[in-house]
């Protein structure tokens, strides 16, 4: 289980790979492996904060 202080962690490393992907996307493009690799990291993060909501 994931406790408040991890939850906050992880909350924050979405809101700062948000920022990275819409950066990188934007000046690199959509396709460009740097905003790819953002955007699984992301998915990744969220897909834990779902599983935890579940909870």
């Amino acid at each position: 289980m994931i406790n408040h202080e991890h939850l906050a962690e992880l909350n924050f490393q979405i809101n700062e790979l948000r920022h990275l992907l819409i950066s990188t996307g934007t000046s690199r493009g959509l396709g460009c492996m740097e905003t790819l690799k953002y955007s699984e990291e992301l998915d990744k993060l969220i897909i834990q904060i779902q599983l935890h909501n579940r909870c």
